[in-house]
């Protein structure tokens, strides 16, 4: 498991590239621990030591987890990758709606480059809206609402104050972007991932030490242990694959032959990744967001809005948890019918000479295609949505102050290990570049 790194490092070029990433990391991890202006940093701790059992932080949970907790600190790095993934996601979905992404998306690295500007500037703009909503609820006291000093996070609450925590949050979220192509263009792996591995990583200590304290040391033996079997469970399922095979015909290219040869389609079994678990997690998000945008001085609640904080804001109720399952299969059918085309796919390889043995070139091919993928989707959406739930059955041996931010299971271990897997295929690949032992032997 560790030669392939070891050899990594021991070459000069990939151990440069190593070295790199951790040094963006470091600086990463030291903006997220670095308060805005005109944020008190002793009040944020104090607050968050206080609604550590409350229910406020749950809010932004799934963000905070990606900025490493920056996000209620309201740090540098608040805001964190957040606004780029987000950006990411709508850009990718609107190929399928606008004829111009389309095209794009088909014009190769010259398209490419252009869809990458646009998705800069979407993701300036969600971190200017991102950054305006916290600072926000910070200045009403909402942000941190079960804390008894959540109004004076802020120490200047004036117009140009707030302007300015706004600014540097959204400056941030650039920055933090910027770190992420960085990564990707001069390091190894996905920047963005590697991000949100990083700030995933550095809350483990403190949550395993808070289940420690508060539990004992049975109950985190029993916690590690659970997370183990998860791992080991995310690793089985990741790795899934249905290999359709495909032949390629022979055929003569001026007096050379080519083709003649055979390979396989593989589909993955979870070929939506974690995208569904984040759509259905900030969709669930909103509803506690509008209660506190909505609630009045006085704290007194409507009827939908005891409703609402009854069964659509408490984790551990079935309500919760049923619609959080529904919401994840919904979502994972809805993004893998938007970003795999079985048509495409089968006009590509009828273009190239392939064909699926015993089955027709065309739109039989695109029809087994569609076949196959909804029936590997259902399994693949079942364990999305067992894993992404896992932190809410067992919230209370958890006993963290947040359900995402359970960093030994559910998004955050399906997120960890996808992330690893990447990127230690991308070091065996970019090792296989420098060393064609298969050649030689």
């Amino acid at each position: 498991m560790f030669s392939p790194l070891v050899a990594a490092i021991r070459t000069p070029d990939l151990r440069k590239k190593i070295l790199f990433v951790i040094g963006i990391l470091v600086l990463y991890r030291l903006g997220a621990t670095i308060p805005s202006p005109g944020v008190d940093y002793k009040t944020v701790h104090a607050c968050l030591d206080e609604v550590s059992q409350g229910s406020s932080a749950n809010i932004y949970s799934l963000i905070s987890m990606f900025s490493g907790g920056a996000l209620l600190q309201l740090s540098v790095f608040a805001i964190g990758i957040m606004p780029y993934i987000t950006a990411s996601i709508i850009v990718q979905l609107l190929t399928v709606v606008i004829p111009r992404f389309e095209q794009l998306r088909k014009e190769g690295q010259s398209g490419q480059a252009k869809m990458t500007q646009y998705t800069r500037y979407l993701t300036v703009a969600l971190a200017l809206l991102q950054s305006t909503g916290i600072v926000a609820l910070a200045d009403r006291g909402q942000l941190l609402a079960d804390c008894s000093t959540g109004d004076q996070i802020l120490a200047d609450q004036s117009i140009f104050g707030l302007a300015i925590i706004v600014l540097v949050m959204t400056a941030g979220a650039c920055v933090v972007m910027w770190f992420g192509e960085l990564i990707t263009e001069r390091g190894v792996g996905n920047g963005m991932s590697l991000l949100i591995f990083a700030g995933i990583a550095a809350r483990i200590p403190a949550e395993g030490k808070n289940i420690l304290d508060t539990r004992g040391g049975l109950v985190f033996g029993l916690v590690c242990l659970a997370a183990l079997l998860i791992v080991i469970g995310v690793v089985f399922i990741e790795q899934g694959q249905r290999r359709i095979p495909v032949q390629y015909a022979k055929r003569m290219v001026g007096r050379k032959m080519y083709g003649g040869s055979s390979t396989y389609l593989p589909l993955k079994v979870n070929q939506a990744g974690v995208i569904p678990v984040i759509f259905a997690s900030s969709l669930l998000y909103l509803p506690q967001l509008i209660i506190q945008l909505t609630q009045s001085s006085t704290g007194e609640q409507s009827s939908w809005q005891r409703w609402i904080n009854q069964y659509l804001t408490d984790p551990s109720s079935w309500v919760y948890i049923s619609v959080y399952f529904l919401m994840i299969i919904f979502f994972t059918y809805f993004y893998v019918a938007v970003t795999f085309n079985p048509e495409e796919r089968a006009d590509d390889m009828k273009k190239y000479g392939g064909f699926i043995p015993g089955i027709r070139p065309g739109q039989p091919t695109a029809d087994y295609l569609g076949y196959v993928l909804s029936r590997i989707t259902l399994p693949g959406s079942i364990y999305l949505g067992i894993i992404a739930v896992l932190p809410n059955l067992f919230l209370e041996i958890g006993n963290s102050g947040g359900v995402q931010n359970l960093p030994f299971g559910g998004t955050a271990v399906l997120i960890m290990v996808g992330v690893g897997l990447d990127t230690m295929k991308q070091v065996n690949s970019q090792l296989m570049q420098r060393k064609y032992e298969g050649f030689l032997k």
